[in-house]
């Protein structure tokens, strides 16, 4: 909740709202899908993020510029080296892939823990969910352990990247975080 009211701190002085945001998961999550489709490209062909992406979408009045860094184990170490000056996180889990449930949180729960990251809302969108073998996002918060998360806002999204359900969902929750606190 601090860091957000920092943000808004920042940004009122700003005639251009802008937000950094890092988008991080497991690779094969679905992350970088998931920013194509928040910059209105196409996702019919996406190859593994070596590195990462970065792109400015517009989004209610808002410039965010979205940090895709890879998700392979030989990247992960590297994280912490973006999450400096991120206002807020985006998690993309895999809801298909319940083997790596347990590696994800563990992932997660890291990051949370990171100094940079302290206050910062967390936004955890539960992509996939177009699969039948998809875990509900209420399972996968409770997995998580979400409803221990006391030092920030978080929300977990029910999404498909591919077909865009529920990634709107998301934005208005980012969205409604930043407004409610310019009140």
């Amino acid at each position: 909740m601090l860091g957000l009211l920092s943000v808004i701190q920042r940004l009122k002085g700003s005639p251009e709202q802008e937000l950094r945001i890092v988008l991080l998961g497991l690779d094969n999550a679905g992350k970088t899908t998931l920013l194509k489709r928040l910059a209105s490209e196409e996702v019919s062909t996406i190859t593994p993020t070596q590195g990462f992406n970065i792109k400015s979408v517009q989004s209610h009045g808002l410039k965010l510029n979205v940090w895709d860094i890879g998700g392979q184990r030989s990247i992960r170490p590297y994280w912490k080296k973006y999450l400096g000056s991120t206002d807020l996180l985006i998690y993309v889990i895999d809801s298909a892939d319940q083997k790596r449930f347990e590696e994800t949180g563990q992932e997660l729960a890291e990051l949370t823990e990171d100094e940079s990251l302290t206050g910062v809302p967390l936004l955890v969108f539960a992509n996939k969910q177009d699969l039948v073998t998809a875990a509900p996002a209420a399972e996968i918060a409770e997995g998580l352990s979400l409803h221990t998360y006391r030092d920030r806002e978080w929300q977990i999204q029910a999404c498909s990247a591919l077909s865009g359900e529920g990634v709107q969902d998301g934005m208005n929750w980012i969205s409604s975080q930043i407004m409610n606190r310019k009140k």
